[in-house]
């Protein structure tokens, strides 16, 4: 398992510069990525493509590339940091691979204590920002963990969720448990409509131009789901 423990000295220097160039209030995004080995083939091909769309969407925005900050966390039987906080013109879209159990409660933490850091980040270089947002995407139900621990995030996502202090969603992909999500105290899980990953990243691009645009002032609504279930 992997937390996020400290900023690097490069990461710092990195944000410095970025904030003194760039001092739009910003929006973190944390895409919390499933990539146990029961998303191997077409599943994790589609969200790779899903990844790339997401970036392209934003970049046609005229605002949302300087306020969007987009971070991708992989979670499998280990937890990875794949991108750290950026903007989308320097976000490079990953190649993810599949393989492994499902450690969700190691990957939550590990989401949630990034934000923090990103705020505090934030508040030290006076720039404002806007609830952060956490997706969620997972083809399963927890495994190889303990269920103490698994819950003991998911309790943390409510404390945050009802704090107002960020939205957090869950899109299921065919196979996950949706039961055992909402069990576990997560909001109704989105179902994703066969492999939709494009149309889902478009989604969320658009969702994030509209929370950062000079008119919203950050106020959080979703949109229309196309991509999902009815």
């Amino acid at each position: 398992m992997t937390s996020i423990d400290s900023i690097s000295p490069d990461q710092s220097l990195i944000d410095a510069v970025e904030f003194a160039e760039n001092q739009e209030p910003r929006c973190p995004c944390v895409l919390l990525l499933d990539t146990s080995g029961s998303m191997q083939g077409q599943p994790i091909a589609a969200l790779n493509a899903g990844l790339s769309t997401f970036r392209e969407d934003l970049m046609e925005d005229p605002v949302a590339p300087k306020r969007v900050e987009v971070a991708v966390v992989a979670f499998d039987t280990t937890v990875r940091l794949v991108q750290d906080f950026v903007t989308p013109d320097r976000f490079i879209p990953p190649i993810l691979t599949a393989q492994g159990a499902t450690h969700m409660g190691a990957a939550i933490n590990t989401a949630l204590d990034m934000v923090e850091q990103r705020k505090a980040r934030y508040k030290e270089a006076g720039i404002p920002y806007y609830r952060p947002w956490v997706m969620m995407i997972t083809d399963g139900d927890p495994q190889g963990e303990l269920f103490l621990f698994v819950d003991d995030a998911a309790k943390r996502v409510k404390r945050e969720v009802n704090a107002d202090r960020m939205v957090f969603f869950t899109v299921a992909v065919q196979g996950a448990d949706v039961t055992q999500l909402m069990r576990m105290g997560f909001r109704t899980p989105l179902k994703l409509d066969g492999l939709k990953f494009n149309e889902l990243f478009v989604w969320l691009s658009r969702s994030m131009q509209a929370v950062t645009s000079e008119k919203s002032g950050g106020k959080f609504s979703f949109l229309p789901t196309p991509w999902a279930k009815k």
